[in-house]
């Protein structure tokens, strides 16, 4: 199932505040609308924000074409800068941007040269993406042993990334070689993730799912239902710390505690050189009524107080290794992470 479609100026985007009861699509075709669908995650996911935001951008640039250069300019800027403030944390949107800044910021070419030239960058991120899903999926499955029993968090298929998936894709990968007995999907509170897309995704694809509430994780590693956790990413810093969705440090202790193998499942896009430790990532705080409500149901006193941070940040020392397009990354994480990746990448 295709989350991110796009054809001469329109963007199409499934509604994954919808799913699994309805099946939606919504065409944008200025920015500031895409803004909205990032922030309220009718689109998610750090790969497909990615892709989202650099269409977003096409479309500033269509919209804006008309301009002088220097207005073209200021306002593509402030395009920009909205979309890098939607999601805080997923280092994607921010890779995407930076490869669509470098266009808009010529100096050599005519408004609509720009909008040309990003629409064919935006059409080749989103290719990228895929390839990407499919190349550590191959990587990714050569961990997995026969008839496992898989356990995984949130959503990092398909709907979250250009297709097939980060971790997902692994999963996928190892299906297709008859390695997976069943996959155990975390329900992801509060915003049900795991329950609404992922167990929504493998059902499509005939891989067996279980459903499971996030506090059953820890039982079902104590009955020994688990053979390994596989996991997507928001944001990777040099030294392997992964921000990730909320409750992916809690089952990363639960693993290590067992002695159950931990991977995570990112592209190199996912990676933020620029940060030393997790410590400096930017843990994005989410309106506190996604707590307190399921859906336009309230499951808590309505005045009462919340939090609801949308990641938390796993140290490197807990992590088994890190699946990569590039190859696959274990301790000294971060020696490993320049060399697989290439300095600087």
């Amino acid at each position: 199932m295709e989350a991110i479609k796009y054809t001469a100026g329109k963007l199409t985007l499934l509604d994954q505040t919808l799913l699994p009861n309805r099946v939606e699509y919504k065409e944008f075709d200025n920015y500031r609308d895409v803004v909205k669908a990032i922030k309220t995650m009718q689109v998610r996911g750090a790969p497909a924000i990615g892709v989202t935001a650099a269409y977003a951008l096409v479309l500033a640039a269509l919209e804006f074409r008309e301009l002088g250069s220097s207005e073209f300019k200021q306002k593509m800027a402030v395009a920009s800068k909205e979309l890098a403030d939607s999601r805080p944390t997923a280092v994607n949107l921010f890779w995407a941007i930076e490869r669509m800044k470098k266009i808009w910021q010529a100096e050599n070419l005519t408004n609509g040269e720009i909008f040309e030239t990003m629409e064919r960058e935006a059409q080749a991120i989103q290719a990228e993406d895929l390839a990407m899903n499919e190349t550590m999926g191959e990587i990714g499955q050569e961990l997995i042993g026969p008839n496992s029993t898989i356990l995984t968090h949130c959503n990092a298929g398909a709907l979250a990334t250009a297709g097939f998936g980060t971790a997902l894709g692994v999963i996928r990968a190892a299906f297709k070689k008859g390695k997976v007995k069943r996959v155990f999907a975390d329900e992801t509170r509060p915003l049900l993730q795991g329950a609404r897309l992922t167990a929504f995704e493998l059902m499509e694809d005939g891989i067996p799912v279980t459903l499971i509430t996030d506090n059953m994780a820890a039982y079902c590693m104590q009955q020994g239902w688990i053979d390994c956790i596989i996991v997507g990413a928001d944001r990777i810093a040099a030294n392997g710390d992964v921000a990730n969705k909320i409750g992916t440090y809690g089952l990363a202790v639960l693993a290590n505690f067992h002695k159950i193998p931990f991977y995570v499942a990112a592209p190199y896009s996912t990676f933020d050189l620029s940060i030393k430790t997790g410590q400096e990532i930017p843990i994005e705080e989410r309106e506190h009524d996604e707590v307190r409500k399921i859906g336009d149901y309230w499951i808590a006193p309505e005045k009462i107080e919340a939090i609801n941070p949308a990641f938390d940040v796993t140290p490197h020392s807990l992590i088994t290794a890190i699946i990569t397009d590039k190859g696959l990354i274990k301790p000294d994480f971060e020696e490993n992470i320049r060399k697989v990746l290439g300095y600087g990448y």
